[in-house]
């Protein structure tokens, strides 16, 4: 269920984008967001610097479903404006820890005495900052801002990153660098041999596989079996059941997501938590858990995504007229990136489970009735949003329709695998 305050409808398109360390563990989340069409509204391209003077689009999120929810114990980046920065923080984060919030500022916020002392305002009350999109000419400009900087980006495509962290490690010392923009796994390995970053964002964590190991792990046969069981027409609940049964994990977790959703009856068995889900809720739920067991060997976002992606879509079935196939849906996006969990090209993944004709067109070849929908929800996560925009006005969809789908996959995500 959502928030009191989402259901009453914000007029946003939002989402989270990973901060990584060297270990591929995340270490922070940034929101980024974007209030109404601007291909409906015009006039809000050219006023989208105002927009959110009084209230800033990811503190409205963070309050309204709660910090743990979008980004658990880590820090959470929150894009202001040079109009927004002015804004009353500490009524926009109550009971949020100020520590936990990082206020992402642009070259928008010029390095003059009324913001450098409004930031330094921001940092008494126990905020952090941090700086993007600064061109190499404007570093000396901004002396007085960067002193007061807990985090730099530096995008690994626009400047020469590695002169950038020279400068930065000796005059900011205590800045921690954040190498952004990397659409390699070999360019995320350069830069952590070389060291000298704290954290790194880009694409590079969900590359698809091309070449892939000849073998599967023992115990990823064993689940990629009882997808394949599962996703077979009209499959044996009693033999899924017993299945399950022969896995403590899985037994452990399918208990206790009945003992969620059915609170009333005393569950006996493996076969009766089976039989009160029925086939329908125990195929989405071993599809979902199995997946997730089988990321144990990655980095734990590849599981957020994935999972995200499966309630992301089934929620915009609708929106794309394809409600009657809701369910096939939440396995396209819950199996997007299997070929990443395999070390194996999407075909070969595809052909060791059971799934329809719709989802391999749009996982293999990117065709179909599915594949807008997936192109769709890539867009989203890499916040497109004029792309995004454009979209939604092509196909006269609700901005409140998607932003309620993107937000009930963050909710459901958080209760059903975090509890």
């Amino acid at each position: 269920m959502l928030p009191d305050k989402i259901e009453r409808g914000i007029h946003m398109l939002i989402t989270l984008i990973p901060l990584f360390d060297k270990d591929m563990a995340v270490k922070a989340y940034s929101v980024f967001s974007q209030k109404s069409n601007p291909f409906l509204n015009p006039l809000t391209m050219v006023t989208s610097m105002n927009d959110g003077a009084t209230n800033i689009p990811g503190l409205e999120l963070i309050q309204a479903m709660g910090i743990e929810t979008l980004s658990g114990d880590v820090p959470i980046f929150v894009p202001v404006s040079n109009v927004s920065i002015f804004s009353d923080m500490d009524s926009q984060c109550t009971g949020i820890p100020h520590a936990q919030i990082v206020f992402l500022i642009d070259r928008t916020v010029p390095p003059v005495e009324v913001y450098i002392n409004r930031l330094k305002e921001l940092k008494e009350a126990g905020y952090k900052l941090a700086i993007r999109k600064l061109a190499v000419s404007e570093f000396m400009d901004y002396a007085q801002v960067l002193s007061l900087m807990d985090y730099v980006l530096l995008n690994n495509k626009k400047i020469v990153i590695e002169k950038a962290k020279i400068f930065f490690s000796k005059l900011y010392p205590n800045a921690k660098l954040i190498a952004g923009n990397i659409d390699t796994t070999s360019t995320f390995d350069v830069l952590c041999a070389t060291g000298g970053y704290d954290l790194f964002e880009g694409e590079f964590y969900r590359l698809p596989v091309a070449i892939g190991n000849n073998s599967v792990a023992p115990i990823k046969v064993t689940y990629l079996q009882l997808l394949k069981v599962v996703n077979a027409p009209d499959f044996d609940l009693q033999s899924a059941a017993d299945t399950i049964g022969r896995d403590p994990a899985l037994t452990l977790s399918l208990l206790k997501m009945v003992n969620r959703v059915v609170k009333t009856a005393e569950i006996s068995s493996i076969r009766h938590a089976a039989a009160m889900l029925g086939q329908r809720e125990l195929k989405k739920w071993i599809n979902t858990v199995v997946t997730e067991q089988l990321y144990a060997d990655k980095p734990s976002e590849l599981t957020r995504l994935s999972l995200l992606r499966a309630r992301f879509a089934e929620n915009l079935a609708g929106a794309f007229e394809l409600k009657l196939q809701a369910d096939d849906l939440f396995l396209m996006g819950l199996f997007s990136m299997l070929d990443i969990i395999l070390e194996k090209p999407m075909s070969e993944a595809l052909a060791m489970i059971q799934v329809s004709k719709d989802i391999k067109d749009a996982l293999i070849f990117g065709e179909g009735k599915f594949a807008p929908i997936l192109s769709f929800i890539k867009l989203y996560e890499k916040a497109d949003w004029e792309e995004i925009s454009r979209i939604l006005t092509l196909k006269e969809m609700d901005i409140d329709v998607i932003y309620k789908a993107y937000i009930d996959a963050l909710t459901w995500y958080r209760m059903t695998l975090v509890g």
